[in-house]
Parts: structure tokens; C-alpha cells; sequence
């Protein structure tokens, strides 16, 4: 028994779904779950005899809708976990300059939590060995730092 075109597309429809719901399951990355679903929109307008643009602009729009609006929601729900490295958690760390900070020259250290790093000044002034000084960002093995404000003694009066 020959297929007609109707046919044709019911079960083109068909495998596409398949296919598209067993790479996901695969990858588990919501990387074609999108068309899947357009799939079987078109698949469902192909089985109430939609002509083939209609199943085509419908397997399109679907998808792409589907993505458009589920992929940000579902990227914030599965990856909500961030984990920090190491790295990351000297940013906001106290740490006291080794190597007088110039930018200028490229020169500067700095000792958080016992390890030495290259330091830079995050306003481009001098900074000078000794000083305490707060860890703003990192940018490769380099910290950016600025100098913490000496606390005011009792003895001395702010002046503003």
C-alpha cells in the first residue's frame, strides 16, 4: 500500500519526535527538548490534516517559542549552583602589600592567606609596602586592590 503525502508527513513527524526526545535523553542539556515539542505540534497538525506549511510554520514557531521563553528559566534552575574556586574567594579578602604597588611599572604583591599574588591598584595610585588593603577582583593571577581606611582613634577628630 503506497503512503500519500498526508501519511508521509504523519510519520516523518513521528521520527523527528523520536529523535529529537532521544537526543535529549541522551544529553540531558535541554539541547532539543525545544523541537521536540515542535515536532509534535506538527505532528499533531499533520494527524488533523494541516497542510505541510502549516505543520512546517507550526514546528518552527513552537520551537523557537519554546526556547525563547523555557531555555532562560530552565538554565537559571538547573545551573543555580555556583560554585567557587579558590581563586574567588580572596575577592573581599584583607591583605597586606609586600612589594610597593605601581602600576605604572608593573610592580606590586601582595600576601592573602599565606600565598603571595601580583597585585595592581584598582584606582592607578601608588600603594606602599605595609599597608592593608581590600581585594576587589581578580584578572588572571593579578588582584586588584584598594587600601582599607585606617580607623579613626579616639584621640583624633574627623573633620568633615
Amino acid at each position: 500500500m503506497p503512503f500519500d503525502t498526508e501519511s508521509m508527513m504523519q510519520i516523518i513527524w513521528l521520527i523527528l519526535l523520536i529523535v529529537f526526545a532521544a537526543s535529549e535523553a541522551a544529553t540531558v542539556g535541554l539541547t532539543s527538548i525545544w523541537f521536540a515539542a515542535g515536532a509534535l505540534t506538527a505532528l499533531i497538525a499533520a494527524l488533523l490534516g494541516g497542510p505541510l506549511w502549516v505543520q512546517i510554520t507550526l514546528f518552527l514557531a513552537v520551537s523557537l517559542l519554546c526556547l525563547a521563553a523555557v531555555r532562560p528559566l530552565a538554565k537559571r534552575l538547573l545551573n543555580s549552583r555556583v560554585e567557587p574556586t579558590n581563586a574567588d574567594r580572596v575577592i573581599g579578602a584583607q591583605a597586606q602589600v609586600t612589594e610597593d604597588i605601581d602600576n605604572i611599572h608593573g610592580r606590586g604583591a601582595v600576601v592573602i592567606r599565606g600565598m603571595t599574588w601580583s597585585a595592581r591598584s584598582q584606582d592607578g595610585g601608588p600603594i606602599s609596602a605595609g599597608t592593608m588593603v581590600k581585594v576587589l577582583r581578580i584578572e588572571g593571577v593579578k588582584v586588584f586592590v584598594e587600601p582599607i581606611a585606617a580607623p579613626v582613634s579616639a584621640g583624633e577628630s574627623k573633620t568633615w
